[in-house]
């Protein structure tokens, strides 16, 4: 008899354009030997040039189909995006609270990279407050990490210390991703509570296209923990699916910014 494949459930926004969102987030969990599970937080129209509309899903749907996957499927691992304000932020929460033991990666998404705004500061907040302490491992670029933290992040010394502030809120681990980076390195830096400290560095891939970037890093790592892979080890399987992706779409002539893994 065939094993069930290793089940991970993404709890992100969908986009019509499926750059980002729990499109991209099911590439990436497939191409990594998982098997896709989602739960819809908002509805976005948007294309590689930008989310031109966007609406939530209500909590109350939000929870029936977290319930609906974790009463079914056994997930191994969870991974957060667009969670449209407090509301939906407790909603995921209630829903997670009897699974305690399932690798939850947060992804803070609080805007988009075209300037459209999901989360609001009450929102952020709640994020801080409520699930952070819940997280394996929380995945803020530079602009995330400023705001989680209220600390600037502009140079590594100011990412080390913006990481050690977000561990306070209880979360297991952090990595701030550098794609906002000056340079030609992304550097990302990894905060663990045991102690750990590690920066993982690559070179700069030349392509504009890298819509979703943020959602296959964290995605990929959510199914490297669900598969039972140490954190450092998910995390360089992930950087390294996410990699192999930007290089064999930076030739595609998208309108505007494509997707980071086509």
């Amino acid at each position: 008899m065939t094993a069930v494949p290793t089940c991970v459930l993404t709890i992100a926004g969908s986009d019509s354009g499926a750059g980002a969102g729990v499109q991209a987030d099911a590439r990436a969990i497939h191409g990594l030997g998982g098997y896709a599970l989602t739960a819809l937080t908002a509805l976005t129209a948007q294309n590689t040039r930008g989310v031109e509309a966007w609406e939530a899903v209500s909590p109350a749907f939000l929870s029936a189909q977290i319930a609906a996957v974790l009463k079914d499927f056994p997930v191994r691992g969870v991974k957060t995006g667009l969670l449209p304000g407090p509301a939906a932020i407790r909603a995921v929460v209630r829903a997670l609270a009897r699974h305690r033991r399932i690798a939850l990666v947060v992804d803070p998404v609080i805007g988009s990279t075209s300037g459209t705004l999901f989360l609001s500061p009450a929102g952020v907040r709640t994020l801080q407050r409520v699930l952070l302490p819940y997280a394996a491992l929380v995945t803020p670029n530079w602009p995330e990490a400023a705001r989680l933290s209220g600390r600037p992040v502009t140079n590594r010394e100011e990412v080390k210390a913006a990481a050690a502030v977000i561990l306070r809120t209880g979360c297991r681990a952090v990595l701030i991703k550098g794609g906002h980076a000056p340079g030609e390195v992304c550097p990302d830096y990894l905060a663990m509570a045991d102690g750990t400290r590690r920066w993982f560095t690559g070179p700069r891939i030349a392509t504009c296209n890298t819509h979703g970037t943020g959602c296959v890093l964290s995605a990929g790592i959510a199914t490297g923990l669900a598969q039972g892979k140490s954190m450092v080890a998910a995390i360089s399987a992930a950087r390294k699916f996410l990699g192999q992706g930007l290089r064999a779409g930076r030739r595609i002539p998208w309108g505007g910014r494509g997707p980071a893994v086509p």
